[in-house]
């Protein structure tokens, strides 16, 4: 076994025992077509307990709504204790937006209420079966820019590959042999119409953020860094400040006592 075989099991060892300790006899995950969730339902399913696989297409990108259908197809031919369900939210969504015609709410927030709308959508499973909702981030996104959506996408229980870096979940996914097409999907929040990827809005590839946030923790002389490079950094340090409402506890008034 490789380093990565290992660790998929101890990740999964890891999701079993805290399932195991709080009388939680199901996981459930909602699958967008992307590496992250796609890792995490494998972990997932590794585990043998039940686990809940969830596509909630809303107006989705075909090519994403496809490559959701194709990870569960290939969870539940591999692993009997995985079920898979297409939930489309499509309609949903379309409700809610039309009740906010007249009070300009911005194309953002809109994007973001529907990973809410999913995030509601999975607890209502969860508690429906004893189960928990299994977050899909990792660490850059998570700890570095704060990428995803407050109490949507980060709205979860747990946080399996959290601690991982992206590059460190392509490797995981390799050993795990997720579907190809996967692997090589540009990674999407899948969030727009348009089908944007997380590159075009950021401005950096996962790869530079993740030298920026490995580069904060271990300083080059400044004179060493390229114009790139510099960009970048200014770039993650931008992200991580504007989204450290996300990334940091909720502040609280404390009484005087």
């Amino acid at each position: 076994m490789s380093d990565w075989d290992y660790l998929a099991e101890d990740i999964s060892d890891w999701i079993l025992k805290y399932a195991e300790q709080n009388n939680i006899s199901t996981l459930v995950v909602g699958v967008s077509g992307g590496i992250d969730s796609a890792v995490t339902s494998t972990l997932c399913a590794k585990t043998g307990m039940k686990t809940i696989v969830i596509n909630m297409p809303i107006n989705q990108d075909v090519s994403q709504y496809d490559l959701s259908n194709q990870h569960i197809e290939w969870l539940t031919s591999r692993w009997s204790n995985v079920e898979g369900h297409i939930i489309d939210l499509t309609e949903t969504y379309e409700i809610f937006r039309s009740k906010l015609t007249d009070y300009n709410v911005s194309e953002l927030s809109m994007a973001n209420t529907r990973a809410r709308i999913r995030m509601s959508t999975l607890y209502a499973l969860a508690g429906s079966n004893n189960g928990i909702v299994v977050g899909t981030g990792n660490k850059v996104e998570d700890f570095g820019i704060g990428f995803y959506t407050k109490y949507g996408d980060g709205g979860v229980d747990i946080s399996p590959i959290a601690d991982l870096y992206k590059s460190e979940v392509y490797s995981l996914a390799k050993s795990l042999e997720i579907i190809q097409s996967i692997q090589d999907a540009s990674p999407t929040d899948g969030l727009w119409n348009d089908g944007r990827t997380d590159e075009e809005q950021i401005g950096a590839t996962y790869e530079e953020l993740e030298w920026a946030m490995k580069e904060i923790e271990n300083p080059s002389p400044a004179s060493k860094l390229s114009d790139r490079q510099i960009e970048v950094m200014e770039i993650y340090l931008k992200f991580n400040r504007i989204n450290s409402h996300k990334m940091n506890p909720i502040p609280i008034y404390m009484l005087n006592r």
